[in-house]
């Protein structure tokens, strides 16, 4: 490997060249500059070089040369029309983090570059120089190590400060400075994403018989084209055909009329297979940084730091979510990472990023989505070094898990070969731009992880071509078809036109179809799969299987709203003294019978979905709301699990079997906690809903009682045995009946009724999944969560030991007891414990369903949080599929039902299934919130509130807003009234000083420290955009406070 020292001087090579072409930057000089990049032309190329030595000869004080005017004007027609289509409303996708080098002509730069090309390149091979070090270090940054990014307001979301013209001005100053970088040199893939933000969003040239693609991608960086990979080559063959010369990639190409390859062919399935077994590739699933587009990660095998896929060319077409199988870069490509992960950002490089992030807001043409308001990310920057610096030659290269002397460690980086399941749907909400003289519109998608797309015209509304402007505010759903290898963006068809953007119910279309939630009806076949005799009774002979408790005080405690209730309770004390609890749920497998077309559907689907204002049902509402839910004064059908306990918790003996209850009182969680507040009360009849006459309201208060005293002590066993909990807050609204808008927002509120019905849940769950699992060693349906990653513990244990933040990390148990006791004891603990649960929440990994025979380690069958050896759900199988499965195999194990018809691997896979719904169930109801409250902000704010600072970053700092537990980043450079602002970092302390323009000129100013738990007064105000709102910071008092 090369030393520093030659790295440096190909760099300063380069510096002085740009220094002299500062000066202009001619928009004839930007054109060329495109078409070069993308030009494979000979011809043109010794046209270059020729203009080259003229400009040259100029310089020198010789004067202009005729022949370089007679070359430019003698270009072949076909030639100049294939210069690139510019647009002025590219911007949509953000800029990349590269830093723009000013105004400087980057045809003038890449005359002087083709001039002394071929002497240093041939220099720099011969030496060993490589690409990273050519091009110089990184300049852009990361939010976290892993990539789990769930926050911040996007850059780009914010207002724009510069006219459009401006606007435009920059984007061409920018793409004419990104491509000198490129044009000329070889490229290694990881330098092709780098500059995978101008690809995206920039115009692309297409030859003459292809018009649809001619406004493609942008030319800079697209020099890049890995060659095919063959069986026949070794990976050190595969890897180093990704950095092969712009001459070395035309003859592969063949022709001259050739397409220029975008993107890297996929291996041949025999060839993934292959090296999978040998462990060259590695499959995983990827997840695309919301925030930062560019960046996206698979999960290590070896559950070290996540594998990092730099930019949209590595990812090889693949989307959000998909199961790609990946071949790592060279180590000289590898990542350089901090190895602390600040929660608090702050970064060395923290003012680069900040520093663009009015040129950002200004290039907006349109917001970019609101992928999050919960702004707390790490934001641990990452930089890249010159191989040079990364070993010395001759030493072995360092382990990726090492840490290096400065503190820094490497992070694999890798390549998409192959995309195993496209996991994305494929649909994406977005607006259609017109683009004149094109036989196609562009789709811009609001969710910027997807690329654009072209749609033809014939295919958009009937009067788009001559009223584009009609449509500028329209949401529409388009559907990628194809994305070829030769082309930066996908090709779609229209979906659906959803309506006018920032309106619920249109928005609320886009969520789902995004997110590939079926909300269509259910189908003539499906329905018949239903009971035809309606009211529907229990036949006689079924009644006879089951044990009869239709006259035992068995009771529901739901939300008010609830409809499908699934789950009942009993407790009856016994003369021993001790009690006969019960957990009743709806047994949907009798009416969901295997393998009919309602069981298909309600595997698809696997999860019903709620959103504020409405529920997706996984089964149909039929059984949601009657049948199965279990109604008050009706019989219903049930799996009970009874046990008899002891008051302070001791289980004695089990029952597993089907049964028959009759609910003696709806009761929601409100009537329940005003009975455990009241143990004394006398409650009438007109304070709750309707009840049995045969059990009194005295014996369904006793009950309760009795279940709140039973809960308290099976917690405590439970945390003091190890638990953790993480409780987030939750936003909950009250809708309009009519209108369904929102009329206000409240943080719900966790209450002793609710832990009572967990705490029942959880055991009757965990009983469940040893009966299960012991009966059914190979085909048991399990639910494991596995460890948090060390490594992200450990930082994180040691930047909350810099903060002074007494917790412990070694176990769920001690994370728990931390989490509880040394957040200090007012009315901001609260706020003080999410701030600091956000943090601890980080290295988490999620909870999956699994196959007991798949895994053959029972270690790995723990589920962490509750610290159990084995957990499943069994308690909501109207809502649930993976608790139907669970009581099939309950019921072949009980005899009272048929054997489970799948084997280890079927079960595996409708596991894997379960895995994804709930996934995007989760993000869909985040998202739903998020509209609603973006509503409520537009139509109720501005809203005032205190809110306690979670992050500081070098230019902008994270808050929690306390009245509605949203989380939101504030800018210092946005901040109206501040004089100036300082960033100064102690250890990992991170703190900002502002200092505010006094109001009163003889007065000083105002000095303001930022610091985690700082609290702040804000007012959240609605943006231009739809939906989009931000959180601006109040002038505090004069004493500074």
């Amino acid at each position: 490997m090369e030393p520093p020292k030659h790295t440096k001087k190909a760099n300063m090579n380069r510096d002085p060249k740009r220094s002299q072409n500062q000066s202009s930057t001619p928009r004839q000089k930007d054109a060329y500059a495109r078409l070069l990049s993308q030009h494979s032309s000979s011809k043109f190329s010794l046209y270059l070089e020729q203009y080259a030595k003229d400009t040259l000869f100029q310089r020198e004080g010789h004067g202009p040369s005729t022949h370089a005017q007679s070359d430019k004007l003698n270009i072949p027609q076909q030639k100049r029309d294939q210069a690139p289509y510019d647009f002025s409303d590219s911007s949509d996708f953000s800029p990349s983090s590269m830093k723009n080098k000013g105004e400087e002509s980057s045809l003038s730069l890449y005359m002087e570059k083709v001039s002394t090309r071929s002497t240093q390149q041939d220099c720099e091979r011969k030496q060993g120089v490589s690409d990273r070090q050519r091009r110089g270090p990184r300049r852009d940054t990361t939010t976290s190590q892993d990539g789990d990014i769930e926050s911040g307001e996007e850059l780009s979301s914010l207002k724009p400060t510069e006219p459009k013209k401006q606007q435009k001005q920059q984007k061409k100053n920018k793409d004419s400075t990104d491509t000198d970088v490129f044009v000329g040199q070889p490229q290694s893939p990881k330098k092709a994403g780098t500059s995978g933000q101008e690809r995206e969003k920039g115009p692309k040239s297409k030859k003459k018989d292809h018009p649809k693609h001619q406004e493609g991608a942008s030319c800079s960086g697209f020099d890049t084209q890995m060659s095919p990979h063959g069986k026949d080559k070794n990976p050190q063959q595969l890897r180093a055909s990704s950095a092969s010369s712009p001459a070395d990639k035309r003859k592969n190409r063949g022709g001259r009329g050739s397409k220029k390859q975008v993107f890297e062919p996929y291996m041949a399935l025999e060839d993934v297979s292959h090296g999978l077994k040998r462990g060259e590739l590695i499959q995983g699933q990827l997840r695309i940084n919301p925030k930062k587009y560019h960046e996206a990660f698979i999960p290590s095998p070896d559950d070290a730091r996540d594998i990092f896929l730099d930019g949209i060319v590595v990812r090889n077409r693949a989307l959000n979510g998909d199961i790609v199988v990946v071949q790592i870069l060279p180590q000289d490509q590898w990542k350089v990472v901090r190895s602390d992960t600040d929660c608090d950002g702050t970064s060395d490089l923290e003012s680069q990023r900040d520093g663009t992030a009015q040129k950002k807001r200004a290039q907006a043409s349109r917001p970019a989505v609101n992928v999050g308001d919960q702004s707390s990310d790490q934001d641990e920057l990452v930089r890249k070094v010159q191989s040079a610096t990364l070993a010395d030659p001759g030493e072995p290269l360092e382990e990726p898990s090492t840490p290096r002397s400065n503190g820094e460690i490497l992070q694999k980086t890798a390549k998409v070969v192959y995309i195993v399941e496209k996991k994305h749907s494929r649909a994406v909400t977005g607006f259609l731009k017109f683009l004149p003289d094109k036989p196609f519109a562009m789709f811009s998608p609001v969710d910027h992880r997807v690329p654009r797309i072209n749609v033809p015209l014939i295919d958009c509304p009937e009067n788009f071509g001559t009223r584009p402007g009609d449509y500028t505010n329209t949401l529409f759903i388009c559907r990628i078809t194809d994305w070829a290898a030769d082309s930066n963006f996908a090709e779609g068809l229209l979906a659906k036109t959803l309506g006018q953007a920032g309106e619920i119910e249109p928005e609320t279309e886009g969520i789902l179809t995004e997110y590939d939630v079926d909300s269509s009806e259910f189908s003539d076949e499906v329905l018949d799969c239903l009971p035809k005799n309606l009211p529907w009774t229990i036949p006689p002979e079924e009644m006879k299987k089951r044990k009869d408790l239709r006259t035992e005080c068995i009771f529901t405690i739901d939300p008010s709203t609830a409809r499908d209730l699934d789950d009942a309770l009993s407790c009856k004390l016994l003369p021993d003294g001790n009690f006969e609890v019960g957990v009743h749920i709806a047994d949907v497998s009798y009416f969901v019978e295997e393998d009919n077309s309602l069981d298909a559907i309600a595997s698809q689907r696997a999860t019903s979905v709620y959103m504020v204002q409405k529920v997706i049902p996984m089964l149909p509402r039929l059984l949601c709301e009657e049948l199965c839910s279990l109604n008050p004064l009706t019989d219903r059908l049930t799996f009970s699990v009874i046990w008899k306990i002891t008051p302070e918790g001791k289980i004695l003996s089990e029952w597993f079997g089907r049964s028959v209850i009759r609910s003696c009182v709806k009761l929601s969680y409100d009537h329940a906690q005003s009975m455990i507040e009241a143990p004394e009360k006398m409650f009438s009849a007109e304070e709750l809903p309707p009840v049995a006459p045969e059990h009194p309201i005295d014996e369904i208060h006793q009950a309760v009682l009795n279940l709140h005293t039973i809960a308290k002590n099976l917690r405590a066993q439970r945390f003091s045995g190890g638990a953790l909990r993480l409780d987030q807050l939750k936003l909950s609204f009250t809708l309009d009946r009519e209108t369904m808008m929102p009329q206000g927002c409240y943080i719900y509120q966790y209450k002793d009724s609710n832990k009572l019905v967990e705490e029942l849940m959880l055991l009757a769950n965990i009983a469940t999944a040893n009966h299960i699992h012991r009966k059914f060693p190979e085909l048991a349906m399990l639910r494991r969560h596995p460890p948090p990653k060390a490594k992200m513990v450990d930082e994180l244990q040691e930047l909350c030991d810099q903060l002074g933040i007494d917790i412990d990390l070694s176990s769920a148990g001690a994370l728990h007891k931390s989490l509880n006791t040394t957040l200090g004891d007012d009315e901001y603990t609260t706020f003080r414990k999410e701030v600091l649960t956000h943090m601890c929440s980080r290295p988490m990994q999620m909870a999956l369903y699994f196959c007991s025979g798949v895994l053959k380690d029972e270690h790995l069958f723990k589920h962490y949080a509750l610290n159990v050896p084995l957990y499943t759900h069994f308690t909501s199988p109207i809502r649930r599929y993976a608790d139907i499965v669970v009581h099939r195999l309950l019921a072949s194990s009980l005899k009272c039902g048929p054997h489970l018809g799948l084997s280890t691997e079927e079960v595996q896979k409708q596991a894997s299934r379960c895995n994804d719904k709930k996934t995007l169930s989760k993000r869909v109801q985040e998202l739903s919130s998020e509209l609603f409250f973006g509503v409520f902000v537009r139509e109720c704010g501005p809203l005032d509130s205190e809110a306690m600072v979670m992050g500081v970053l070098d230019q902008s700092f994270d808050v929690l807003v306390v009245r509605y537990g949203v989380q939101k980043r504030i800018y210092c450079k946005s901040i109206a009234g501040l004089d100036s602002f300082h960033h100064r970092k102690v250890g990992k302390k991170s703190e900002l000083t502002l200092v505010w323009t006094p109001e009163d000129q003889e007065k000083p100013p105002v000095e303001q420290v930022i610091s985690i738990f700082t609290l702040v007064e804000v007012q959240l105000k609605a943006d231009s955009a739809p939906m989009k709102y931000s959180a601006l910071l109040k002038r505090p008092e004069d004493d500074g406070s």
